[in-house]
């Protein structure tokens, strides 16, 4: 009898731990801090995807400065960017190129668009002029961006062709994402995916601070932290002024409790959105 007993507690905690653990899965929701993390997040990625594609661009230029190193437009002039083959090598197709791109570690440097990064971002690709595409790895060495720490290393691939988004021959980059984001809170943020991102405006001139894209895409967030997870879509496709410091226009749609999205609106460069849960719009203050 007493057997019988012990089986059948052991049995009912299973039940109740099982439905309490239901119980808080469907009781979570998708808060608006969570929708501002998730927006950090996709502006840090606008700005790495922008310094990688540059660089893998200028890859044979030199562009010196009396330090010896290569200044470029997007790129900070505190940035100090070296390059393995050293500058002023001749580079044949074939050479696998190395470019590391090290802001200041003390005082950040501060991009055009007003966001500040720390630490190194450092690219590797095999410089291929006649493909039709490029394969680019990237890794991050004690990175921080606007305080956010982020590490993890993946690849972009950059083709050149035509597209809806723009009938004119250009670059389509689409970043594999595979990285880790602690926040100065100490929570942790894990992002698998990823996005493609094609110019839509600023592809005549040399300037990339005037450049303007269009983002699509999907990912999934983790909070190693509290342990939600949610998947995000682009419904309308994300702008990205370089100028600005946060998203200009386009809707994200927030998939894991609930539905919810995020839309950054008719296209100004300021730092509202509107997040709508359970059909309850809330306006949010980004970075």
């Amino acid at each position: 009898m007493k057997i019988k007993i012990l089986i059948l507690s052991a049995l009912l905690s299973v039940v109740f731990y099982s439905c309490t653990k239901d119980n808080e899965t469907e009781n979570k929701v998708m808060t608006a801090e969570d929708a501002k993390v998730n927006a950090r997040l996709d502006v840090a990625g606008s700005d790495i995807s922008a310094i990688v594609e540059e660089q893998s661009m200028t890859s044979t230029e030199d562009g010196m400065t009396s330090k010896g190193t290569q200044q470029t437009t997007f790129a900070p002039t505190c940035a100090t960017i070296t390059r393995v083959p050293a500058y002023g090598t001749v580079i044949t197709p074939g050479t696998t190129i190395t470019k590391t791109i090290d802001f200041d570690p003390i005082n950040g440097c501060t991009l055009p668009n007003g966001n500040v990064l720390k630490g190194k971002i450092i690219v590797t690709f095999v410089y291929q002029p006649s493909a039709t595409s490029h394969t680019i790895n990237y890794q991050f060495d004690n990175f921080y961006h606007n305080g956010v720490k982020i590490v993890g290393n993946k690849t972009f691939t950059i083709s050149w062709g035509t597209s809806t988004t723009n009938p004119n021959t250009h670059a389509i980059v689409v970043m594999n994402m595979d990285f880790t984001a602690t926040f100065p809170s100490g929570n942790v943020y894990h992002r698998t995916g990823s996005r493609t991102t094609e110019i839509t405006g600023g592809q005549s001139t040399p300037e990339y601070t005037d450049n303007v894209y269009s983002v699509t895409g999907q990912w999934t967030t983790n909070s190693t932290t509290s342990g939600w997870s949610m998947t995000s879509t682009i419904t309308s496709p994300l702008i990205v002024k370089l100028n600005c410091s946060n998203i200009v226009k386009g809707i994200v749609q927030f998939q894991g409790y609930g539905t919810s999205t995020l839309d950054f609106g008719n296209g100004d460069c300021d730092n509202v959105a509107i997040f709508t849960h359970n059909g309850v719009q809330y306006t949010i203050i980004l970075n």
